[in-house]
């Protein structure tokens, strides 16, 4: 399997307020995912291996969309602006696409995870 390319797009990068800190957080958070998740890649003895350190990301990509998710109603609710929170998950939503993207990795991604599933025992009758 090919290494992935991560990157934060410049709309949610825009969306922050005036601070450096936030975007080179996001810069730098995005380029260990990629990091780690190439040398899982790079180490997998098979494609299939490769998918399922690719599916590890997209899971946590999706529960910490989740969790920043929950926070944008919170911090509202306590008078606090969730531009933070938004840009987050609006970034794990996007790498999320990103991997999917990615030339022959979206047929495995969704293999492995389908085969997650099942061994989850989503199926009746021993199947």
């Amino acid at each position: 399997m090919e290494p992935v390319s991560l990157g934060v797009p410049e709309p949610i990068l825009d969306s922050l307020p005036g601070d450096d800190d936030g975007r080179a957080d996001m810069r730098e958070a995005v380029a260990g995912w990629e990091r780690r998740l190439n040398a899982a890649i790079e180490t997998a003895d098979d494609d299939a291996e490769a998918a399922g350190a690719a599916a590890d990301a997209v899971e946590r990509f999706e529960s910490r969309m989740e969790r920043f998710d929950e926070f944008v109603p919170e911090l509202r609710a306590w008078g606090q602006s969730p531009i933070y929170a938004i840009a987050w998950r609006n970034l794990y939503a996007e790498l999320i696409a990103q991997l999917y993207d990615h030339d022959g990795l979206a047929e495995a991604l969704d293999r492995e995870r389908n085969q997650r599933l099942v061994e989850d025992g989503i199926r009746f009758g021993g199947r």
